[in-house]
């Protein structure tokens, strides 16, 4: 398995007391799935798919990535983690405005001290159709030419696994069609495992396995 989560409970304290956002929940990510996770705003997606990439702490279960289980380890240990096994793709992009597209994707190669592979990067942006535009910086780019910089930036390292969490959700329909099809592309072409939180039912209907997320259970979801 490249991830696996095994009853994994997650909860919040707030005014009112404990939130309980998901308990018991179980996860399985294969070499090659392109996975779909669904459900309504506050059911827990964004937060499923940030203990998924050790970015948040859960409160029982067991999370493995590569067969390699992650216990609670510092933040130096976690940041190593995510950088040989994961990519991350964010609805807001985060792209440095002061980096050129092709900066923006070394991004994570300059962050951990790789070797730099500026020839990789570039095949990376040519494969997203970007190779006229790689020494633009975000604010000369459109916002489907930011998004495929960012999935450019989420596998330089070549990653175990990518999450996607809600890709789509701020551009126009145009250019959330040409990402869904990006991402089948990266599925099949790169034979990369995928996980995308979404609220989009097109989006959610590429997927290999779809999921849906509410009131702390996540279920096979059998039509999307």
């Amino acid at each position: 398995m490249i991830l696996e989560a095994i009853n994994i409970s997650k909860s919040f304290y707030n005014n009112t007391g404990k939130l309980d956002v998901f308990s018991d929940l179980s996860l399985s990510i294969k070499k090659r799935d392109l996975i779909t996770i669904m459900g309504p705003s506050g059911s827990g997606k964004s937060t499923l798919l940030n203990i998924l990439g050790t970015l948040e702490t859960f409160d029982e279960g067991t999370l493995k990535i590569n067969d390699k289980e992650i216990v609670k380890q510092n933040n130096d240990s976690l940041s190593k983690i995510r950088n040989q096994y994961l990519g991350f793709v964010f609805q807001f992009h985060h792209l440095i405005p002061e980096f050129n597209s092709l900066e923006n994707v070394l991004l994570p190669q300059q962050i951990y001290k790789n070797d730099l592979n500026n020839s990789y990067a570039k095949e990376l942006l040519q494969f997203m159709g970007l190779s006229n535009r790689m020494n633009h910086y975000p604010s000369e780019l459109s916002g489907g030419e930011r998004s495929r910089v960012a999935v450019a930036r989420a596998l330089v390292n070549k990653p175990a696994i990518v999450l996607a969490d809600e890709p789509s959700g701020n551009l126009d329909i145009g250019n959330a069609k040409q990402l869904i099809k990006l991402f089948e592309k990266i599925n099949k072409e790169f034979d990369q495992s995928i996980i995308i939180a979404t609220h989009d039912k097109e989006i959610a209907s590429i997927g290999n396995k779809n999921y849906f997320l509410d009131k702390g259970s996540l279920s096979i979801s059998d039509t999307v």
